[in-house]
């Protein structure tokens, strides 16, 4: 039990790692395009925006899943790297259907899985939000200026 639970806080932490370095070179993006996301015309570049933000939370989800599948695999709770997959993603996303569950022994894991998803969802939700927010005031305030 406290095997698992080390582990899965392992890969939590890297995960977290992992959302904030993403998080940083996000931000780094936003400076380098912010002239051009201010100019006109402003609304394509917010739809832009939101696409490519967009992308770059499926990137960062998609990393935490292969942790997790390549880890679950790695253990032995899954035959294949199919299943692994599976689950992460079901756990992940907290969908839950049951059909590929991991053997008892691994279930504490599991769970932490979608705990790690439940989290990463949450955060970068918060992220994407912000981003637009932030994005659309200074183009609103760059407007007023003019």
């Amino acid at each position: 039990m406290f095997a698992q639970i080390a582990l899965g806080t392992a890969l939590l932490v890297a995960n977290l790692m992992v959302m904030a370095v993403a998080a940083l070179l996000l931000e780094v993006g936003f400076r380098r395009a912010h002239p051009w996301l201010l100019s006109e015309p402003q609304r394509p570049k917010l739809l832009i925006m939101l696409i490519g933000v967009g992308m770059w939370v499926l990137a960062v989800v998609t990393v935490g899943v292969w942790s997790w599948a390549a880890t679950l695999h790695w253990l032995g709770a899954f035959a294949t790297r199919e299943e692994s997959l599976y689950f992460a993603l079901e756990a992940f996303t907290t969908l839950g259907l049951g059909d590929v569950v991991p053997a008892r022994e691994w279930r504490i894991l599991a769970v932490m899985t979608a705990v790690n998803g439940f989290l990463s969802f949450g955060l970068l939700t918060a992220l994407l939000v912000e981003a637009l927010r932030q994005v659309r005031l200074a183009q609103l305030e760059n407007r007023r200026h003019r």
